[in-house]
């Protein structure tokens, strides 16, 4: 890679990442490279056995996630980096390969505050001795917090200094999909053995379990199996156990039966602090620190949101030139976070219902397949405020807008920052859907 798309192609990795599951992120996506920037066309490598398949699948995904990054005017050629591509699709077994973590996410970039204290040590003590010290490990909070995080450096820690010991993250999604693959594939013995045979299981979005009966009774086979051997299980929920009221009994008095360790939303110091360490590790220049004490200020919700409003930050000023200061940082959220109020948190019905009232609609028509143009501009914006303000993921949003993929969410997010960059009656909705659900909230 040319040392000059070292940094954007990190920000467009994070973007990836959190556009997609961590399992087809792995499978499909982490291989990419950028070769060139040629005028306003992103030149992304593939390996030449899956290019076809990613162009074809996953193309709108990598389109949206560059323009975020260099905006709307960006193109991308998706380009084979070797030989030519092998004839039909490719099917990797998803359950061949071991685990890869998030770099970014080690416990060294972990910032450590008073809402997490506690999850923190957790986590590191069952790092440094497996199956001994918190067993199993239950980490609870609203999304965004940093459950993932310390799962990941769980993983990345036991991988690395764990003197061969087996570990494997794996979210319910990637698990439920891979026990129904195996079940059409009539597999399921190698599927058991592929997470019974493993000295630590990191498994997150456990609440997500509720409703999928057969998933829920697999995994609890193989929790028991697990636990019986002495491995280690560590859980990541945005639930407490005895809240999982859709669980079976037995599920959740397991999952109580350890340590439950909260991670709350962090405060103002551990904010600045998060935002200087990724200041530092993505080597932003800043002009002046302050830019960092605007955005602390401002986004109180969660680490994703706070590190979102860094990366629009530096997006801006690599687009315009200008410095990063604290007038930059200003201007940039002013629209979505305003300095007047207090931030607080919305939920996505929370959004819904003040769209649907701007737009004369009902919440019914706004995630109704209508793709008339009276419903479709205002689901994109309600979509692109979802995102933007209640810290949720594409898919969760996109499961709330009538069942739609994190493909029609990304695009929907693109296509509103475009538009009201270029749309003064578009900016305006946008600045007044905000001020009314700041509003409701403060009412």
């Amino acid at each position: 890679m040319q040392p000059e798309f070292e940094h954007t192609w990190s920000r467009i990795q994070t973007e990836l990442r959190g556009a997609v599951t961590e399992s087809t992120y792995q499978l499909w996506l982490a291989s990419l490279r950028v070769r060139a920037l040629e005028g306003d066309t992103l030149v992304v490598e593939a390996p030449a056995e899956t290019r076809a398949w990613v162009a074809d699948r996953y193309s709108r995904v990598i389109q949206s996630c560059a323009a975020a990054v260099l905006g709307p005017q960006v193109t991308v050629s998706i380009a084979s980096g070797g030989q030519p591509p092998r004839s039909g699709r490719p099917t990797p077994d998803p359950l061949s390969s071991a685990t890869s973590f998030n770099p970014k996410y080690t416990f060294e970039q972990f910032v450590i505050g008073d809402g997490n204290r506690l999850a923190h040590a957790a986590a590191l003590a069952v790092a440094e001795v497996p199956g001994q010290a918190y067993n199993p490990l239950f980490l609870y909070g609203p999304p965004g917090v940093g459950k993932t995080h310390l799962m990941h450096a769980i993983g990345a820690y036991v991988a690395t200094y764990g003197t061969g010991l087996r570990v494997r993250y794996v979210t319910v999604e990637a698990f439920t999909n891979q026990f129904v693959s195996a079940l059409h594939a009539r597999s399921l013995d190698r599927f058991k053995a592929h997470y019974r045979h493993n000295d630590v299981l990191l498994f997150d979005d456990v609440q997500f379990l509720e409703s999928k009966a057969r998933t829920e009774e697999e995994f609890f086979h193989t929790f028991n199996a697990l636990h019986d051997s002495g491995a280690q299980l560590v859980l990541g929920s945005d639930r407490m156990p005895g809240d999982l009221g859709a669980l079976a009994d037995r599920l959740r008095e397991r999952f109580g039966s350890g340590l439950v360790a909260d991670i709350g939303a962090p405060d103002l110091a551990t904010r600045l602090a998060i935002l200087r360490k990724r200041a530092d590790h993505d080597g932003v220049l800043l002009a002046d620190e302050a830019a960092l004490e605007v955005i602390a200020e401002r986004i109180v919700g969660n680490v994703r949101a706070l590190e979102g409003a860094l990366i629009r930050v530096v997006a801006y000023h690599s687009l315009t030139g200008r410095p990063i200061d604290p007038a930059l940082a200003r201007e940039v959220l002013d629209g979505l976070y305003p300095a007047s109020r207090p931030q607080r948190r919305r939920s996505v019905r929370d959004i819904q219902h003040a769209t649907a009232a701007r737009f004369d609609l009902s919440v019914d028509e706004l995630v109704s397949p209508s793709r008339v143009a009276r419903v479709v501009w205002p689901r994109q914006l309600a979509m692109y405020l979802a995102r933007e303000l209640t810290g949720e993921t594409l898919p969760a949003i996109g499961r709330a807008f009538g069942g739609r993929n994190h493909a029609t969410v990304l695009n929907a997010c693109r296509r509103t920052g475009e538009r009201i960059a270029a749309d003064p009656e578009a900016n305006e909705a946008l600045r007044d859907l905000t001020a009314r659900l700041r509003d409701d909230r403060d009412g």
